[in-house]
């Protein structure tokens, strides 16, 4: 894997800048303070945390005084790739193709390219890609440089493919929140949002005039602490779906993921809020939530 040259005060002001954009758009005062002691934990370091981050990896990070999971990734992420998906987000500038370009070995064309190809949108989603082998599909994915993806990848999300199977692994998408939450916050977003309760921020893309035009949340459920956006991608802005699309990030102690709530356009679904790549999941719940309550 190869290692950006990163002080520890750059890493420190990152998070410090994540820490006052969480706050100024009322975020959980724990999720602040969380990401302002961190900062604090790395400026007062006596080693490089790059050094720590190359010799011990993300578990060795969370021995420091402060440091949890999320926050262990963030510092390797940033080692790795001198980019910080959360700091993006908080500024309105996170798009899948920034969001690839982030990986080692994937240029911002390429980035685009594997957006436009495959039409996804998470790091999961492209690690599941390395895997199971259509990300060779996109022009310019040679074997070296798909060896690095899946490296650096795997070592992200500590998974691993087996070297004695034969059967190619692919890494599913995460399941690891329902989607009658991810919907719940869907819907809050929205509501909020149409009422105008929400901070508003000023994405540097596709935004000449810079107009603060795009409403935040921060919200948290049963302790996970999730961030929800209007889509702000170049597909967005062509199909008229700005005002559609929402996207939601989690961050917390205990773990991240990414999704996309979208109206449905088409069979059964239509017109149905769905989480998009989870239809089966929404197709079930939707039709529990349409079901008469039994009488007892």
């Amino acid at each position: 894997m190869v290692i950006s040259t990163v002080s520890n005060d750059s890493i420190g002001e990152a998070f410090q800048e994540v820490a006052a954009l969480l706050e100024s758009q009322n975020a959980n005062a724990f999720r602040i303070r969380a990401w302002r002691n961190a900062a604090d934990t790395l400026r007062s370091l006596n080693q490089p945390v790059e050094e720590l981050t190359h010799e011990f990896g993300v578990e060795g990070l969370q021995e420091l005084p402060g440091i949890g999971p999320s926050l262990a990734n963030a510092i390797f992420q940033f080692v790795a790739t001198g980019h910080l998906p959360l700091l993006e987000q908080l500024r309105g500038d996170l798009t899948p193709e920034k969001l690839f370009a982030s990986v080692p070995g994937i240029g911002p064309r390429t980035a685009e390219m594997i957006h436009e190809v495959l039409d996804i949108e998470t790091l999961g989603d492209l690690h599941a890609a390395a895997l199971d082998g259509t990300l060779e599909t996109v022009p310019g994915m040679g074997r070296k440089r798909m060896q690095g993806v899946k490296a650096f990848l795997s070592d992200r999300f500590r998974v691993f493919p087996s070297t004695h199977s034969t059967n190619t692994q692919r890494v599913t998408r995460d399941r690891s929140v329902s989607v009658a939450e991810i919907l719940d916050i869907d819907a809050e977003y929205r509501r909020k949002a149409d009422a105008d309760e929400l901070i508003r921020i000023a994405p540097k893309k596709f935004n000449p005039t810079h107009a603060a035009w795009l409403p935040i949340l921060h919200t948290v459920r049963s302790g996970r602490h999730y961030t929800a956006l209007f889509s702000n991608t170049a597909r967005a802005h062509e199909l008229g779906r700005t005002d559609d699309w929402v996207v939601i990030y989690r961050d917390d102690g205990k773990g991240h993921g990414q999704w996309t709530v979208i109206t449905s356009q088409f069979g059964d679904l239509k017109g149905h809020r769905i989480v998009r790549g989870r239809e089966d999941e929404c197709r079930a719940y939707i039709q529990r939530q349409s079901e008469p309550h039994s009488v007892r």
